[in-house]
């Protein structure tokens, strides 16, 4: 693959370099900034490897979380219906 030299201001050049992960790039860096991979598909089965207890809890947590953002939402009478 060929490279192309850009010029770039140092305050960017610090931000990149606080950006990037040991060991990548600055060409991996840019492109994992900016090209969003939206295969869904690679979520497939990330979860199979969970316990039952576990995901019970994981769905508890959601549950109480929505109550509680819900019960908020309704302490301002804007939201009241």
């Amino acid at each position: 693959m060929s490279t192309k030299t850009i010029s770039i201001m140092y305050d960017v050049h610090k931000l990149l370099l606080s950006k990037k992960i040991d060991g990548e790039s600055f060409s991996d860096l840019i492109r994992r900034t900016f090209v969003k991979d939206r295969d869904i598909m690679k979520f497939a089965g990330a979860w199979k490897d969970i316990s039952d207890e576990r995901m019970k809890r994981i769905k508890d947590s959601i549950r109480n979380l929505r109550k509680k953002s819900t019960k908020e939402l309704l302490k301002n009478d804007m939201y009241r219906f």
